[in-house]
C-alpha cells in the first residue's frame, strides 16, 4: 500500500484516520498479531509460525489477495543478453558465473547487486532463486528497488533483481524456469496469468474481530477504484477483470 491509496481513501472518508508504517512483511504480521496495527500489507503468504501464533492466540485472520507483482532481473541497457534461466541467475549469485561471456554475452565481469537480506524481495529471491542457499558471490549492496535499478543503470556489468514497477527503469531479461523451457518477458499479461516464473501475490490481512475501518479499507482496495490505483502503482490487479489488448502489427499506427 502506498500514500496514494491512503490519500484516495481519506478523500472518500475524511473522518477516517489511516497511518502508514513501513516495514517488512514479518514486521507487519507481528504488529497485527500483537494488536499494534489493524491491517497488514504483506508481499507473501502467511508463514507457518504466523499461522501457529494466530491459532495459539485465538486470533481469527482474514486475508485478501489484491495484487500480483513480479521479481524482475535487470541489466545495463548496453548488455546484449536477452534471455536467462533461473539456474543461470543462481550460478551468478553463487559466484560460479563471473563473466557475461559465460552466458553468451560480452567478455566483461558480472557484478551482481543484492538488496538487504531482511527485505521482502530478498527473502523471495533467496527462496525462489537460491533454493534457500545463501548468496556466496561477491555482491554490491542496495538499500531499495530504486537504488538497485540506479546501480545497474550506471554499471555495464551489473545485474539486479527489482520489483515490476522499478523494472521500468532498466533493461529487463526474459526468464525461463529451466534451461530449454520458454523464456517469459515480465509483461503485465504474463504476470497476471502467472506464466512469468517469478510472480508473487500482495495480500491484506485483518483480524476478523478488528475495527470496521480496517475492513472498509480492504473493501476499497479490492474495489474497481482501488484496483485502478493498484495498477497505477505498477502492480497487477487481481480482484477485478483485466483485459489485455494487443495491436496487430498489420494495423497502421496512423488514423
Amino acid at each position: 500500500m502506498t500514500a496514494r491509496e491512503q490519500a484516495a481513501f481519506r478523500a472518500l472518508y475524511p473522518l477516517a484516520e489511516v497511518v502508514l508504517q513501513a516495514g517488512t512483511s514479518r514486521d507487519a504480521m507481528s504488529a497485527l498479531l500483537g494488536a499494534r496495527c489493524d491491517l497488514a500489507v504483506i508481499t507473501r503468504e502467511l508463514e507457518p509460525e504466523e499461522r501457529r501464533a494466530a491459532v495459539q492466540g485465538g486470533i481469527e485472520l482474514e486475508g485478501y489477495r489484491f495484487a500480483r507483482d513480479a521479481v524482475v532481473m535487470v541489466v545495463h541497457p548496453s548488455n546484449p543478453l536477452e534471455n536467462v534461466a533461473i539456474e543461470d541467475v543462481r550460478r551468478i549469485y553463487r559466484g560460479e558465473v563471473t563473466r557475461w561471456s559465460d552466458l553468451g554475452g560480452t567478455n566483461t565481469m558480472v557484478r551482481p547487486v543484492f538488496q538487504g537480506p531482511r527485505s521482502d524481495i530478498s527473502e523471495f529471491f533467496l527462496q525462489q532463486i537460491m533454493g534457500g542457499e545463501p548468496v556466496t558471490a561477491r555482491v554490491e549492496y542496495a538499500g531499495s528497488d530504486s537504488e538497485a535499478a540506479a546501480q545497474v543503470r550506471g554499471d555495464p556489468g551489473a545485474i539486479a533483481y527489482v520489483s515490476l514497477a522499478a523494472a521500468r527503469e532498466g533493461k529487463t531479461l526474459r526468464l525461463a524456469p529451466l534451461t530449454g523451457l520458454p523464456y517469459w518477458k515480465p509483461d503485465l499479461e504474463a504476470v497476471y496469468k502467472g506464466a512469468y516464473p517469478l510472480t508473487r501475490f500482495f495480500n491484506l490481512y485483518v483480524r476478523s474481530r478488528g475495527p470496521r475501518l480496517a475492513s472498509g479499507f480492504v473493501t476499497f482496495i479490492t474495489s474497481y477504484e482501488g484496483q485502478k490505483l493498484v495498477r497505477e502503482s505498477g502492480l497487477v490487479p487481481t480482484t477485478v477483470p483485466v483485459r489485455f489488448v494487443r495491436r496487430s502489427p498489420m494495423l497502421s499506427a496512423h488514423p
